[in-house]
């Protein structure tokens, strides 16, 4: 681990459930196409695999 990742929002969150839409919201993804960087921890690891398939992740070292 250590360094960051880009995390990016693909598909929108209209129609997911709540506790996808709270993960989104935690990491500030609330728009379509926009791009975060979050630490590379196991908790933001957790956040991602949640939310997998309306994310696209990039490993930034």
């Amino acid at each position: 681990m250590g360094g960051t990742l880009k995390v990016t929002l693909v598909k929108s969150m209209i129609g997911r459930p709540e506790k996808h839409r709270k993960i989104l919201r935690a990491m500030r993804l609330t728009k379509l196409n926009r791009t975060v960087e979050l630490e590379d921890t196991p908790c933001s690891r957790g956040m991602i695999n949640k939310v997998s398939h309306l994310v696209k992740t990039e490993e930034k070292k």
